[in-house]
């Protein structure tokens, strides 16, 4: 009671104090009053009341800058008010902060200083009682410019964890657009000695470099970039529709998942910039998307489910889709229209070749007759749409897959007799019969063949999940590799590295072999 009372006669001989200060001194006293009788009535110890902590503002405007107080005048008694209110207004922090108060016998908003009052940063203005809105002489307390409310600790603390948040967030984005600009932009150093050299032979893989996983759907196709200097690049597409861009050549990441179709990529491939992808999926579209962005450039309806892609070599703008569908589509992507269709009486098309210089193209279809087949592989003139041949291939097996030599006029088809027939690029297309590919399985799998950068080795994969390679000359298998214990589905052979291929199976499953 000695700090009350002290306070109250440094309060009376302050001389200095206008007709505001008078009053609130006033009313301190009154409320000192009232505490010392609830003080007699006790017998304990004064103990601030946790719901009485709205002080006097005007009294507290006056000490804000006076130095050596009593900490027990830093909070005089209140003005008489709704204790509803300023319960609401600065007790809603719940019970674990009224035990602080009780404990502290402090608002936490108001730092202990040591006896010295410390300088006032939130003082919210308080609502007035019925007696000073009715007397006109009492003023309406305000808030100087410098002042910020009190924020509970939840609330500080909920902004904080948000603001954190939202920093990782903006941190996170920023890597990955810096991640996905340098995708195009890097040049592997494995390859920079390759870049400058003259192409060396093509060799055998031996031993596995890598495996990459991630694909939840057999992988139908892989090709590495055509540009030399991406060409550790890795493009795989698979039945889990989506299709990835993986660094082939050292790390192995994934560079970056696309998931612009609905329903599974049965084909894919790179424009020859190297910048966009082109992808046909069974949800009837066929999508042109950029490399490092991932948007999607052109996105086309075909009405059917499209199983191949072709891009023309002379004319990127422009490419085929062909499918579950008797005719064959020509798309323009700058106009985003059909220039050119196909018809055949076929079910549907499997694959598609354009030969060198894109005058003509074939395509293979899986309409067998019993005792011919006149429509299994198809030529056609390019500009205007006519059937050039259709006495391509006479035996009764179909032609998953089609492949063209990089330097004779000569192409491959993989056919389901278990063999890789040759035939010839020039009119009339005639094949081999001498030259055959044999010693792998097909067994009604799409298994893909590829040749070598110098057209040497031939490489084709097979049912058996072993990746065969061969002589393209005397047709004679250099090595088999046991790639993967399921169909092995695609054997790609890298356009620089001569002693790389990528091999994938019918789960999923990746693997880079040098």
């Amino acid at each position: 009671m000695s700090a009350l009372v002290d306070y109250d006669d440094s309060e009376s001989e302050d001389d200095s104090l206008d007709q505001r200060e008078e009053k609130a001194s006033a009313v301190h006293t009154v409320c000192c009053e009232q505490n010392q009788r609830d003080v007699e009535c006790n017998n304990s110890k004064v103990m601030p009341s946790p719901r009485s902590f709205a002080p006097d503002w005007t009294v507290l405007e006056y000490h804000e800058n006076t130095s050596e107080r009593n900490s027990s005048s830093i909070y005089p008694n209140p003005q008489p008010q709704n204790y509803t209110d300023l319960e609401r207004k600065y007790c809603s922090v719940g019970a674990a902060e009224d035990k602080h108060f009780r404990d502290a016998a402090a608002p936490p908003s108001l730092p202990e200083t040591h006896g010295k009052i410390a300088p006032l940063q939130s003082l919210p203005c308080m609502p007035q009682s019925s007696s000073d809105v009715s007397n006109p002489a009492k003023r309406q307390l305000t808030v100087s410019s410098g002042v910020r409310p009190y924020i509970p600790k939840r609330q500080r603390l909920a902004t904080s964890v948000e603001t954190v948040d939202l920093k990782y967030t903006a941190e996170q984005g920023l890597g990955n657009q810096t991640r996905e600009s340098q995708i195009l932009s890097n040049v592997s150093a494995k390859l920079k000695p390759y870049l400058t050299e003259k192409p060396s032979a093509a060799g055998i893989p031996r031993r596995p470099l890598m495996s990459l996983g991630g694909h939840q759907g057999p992988v139908n196709t892989l090709q590495w970039c055509p540009v030399p200097h991406l060409s550790h690049l890795l493009l795989s597409a698979s039945m889990d529709k989506t299709f990835k861009v993986w660094d082939g050549a050292e790390s192995g990441r994934c560079l970056r998942v696309y998931t612009c179709h609905s329903g599974a990529v049965r084909d894919a491939c790179w424009t020859p910039c190297g910048r966009h992808l082109l992808t046909g999926s069974f949800d009837n579209t066929a999508v042109i998307t950029d490399v490092e962005t991932g948007q999607q450039a052109v996105k086309l309806d075909n009405q059917f489910k499209v199983m191949c892609v072709a891009l023309h070599p002379s004319n990127p703008e422009v490419f085929l889709c062909g499918g579950y569908s008797s005719a064959v589509k020509a798309w323009d992507s700058r106009s985003c229209k059909v220039v050119k269709v196909y018809k055949a009486g076929i079910q549907q098309t499997l694959d598609i070749l354009f030969l060198r210089g894109g005058v003509d193209l074939i395509t293979s279809s899986d309409c067998v007759s019993r005792d011919s087949a006149d429509r299994t592989l198809i030529a056609w003139d390019y500009q205007t749409t006519a059937k050039v041949s259709n006495q391509i291939y006479h035996e009764r097996y179909t032609c998953p897959t089609l492949a063209l030599h990089p330097l004779e006029d000569s192409f491959v088809a993989q056919t389901n007799g278990n063999y890789m027939a040759v035939f010839s690029s020039q009119q009339p297309y005639r094949m081999n019969k001498r030259r055959r590919f044999e010693g792998h399985k097909v067994e009604g799998y799409a298994v893909h063949c590829d040749f070598s950068l110098d057209g040497t080795v031939l490489a084709s994969g097979s049912s058996t999940g072993c990746a065969h390679f061969y002589d393209y000359h005397n047709t004679r298998i250099l090595h088999t590799l046991h790639a993967h214990s399921q169909p092995c589905l695609s054997v790609s052979q890298h356009p620089v590295l001569p002693t790389t291929v990528a091999t994938c199976d019918w789960t999923g499953e990746i693997k880079v072999w040098h």
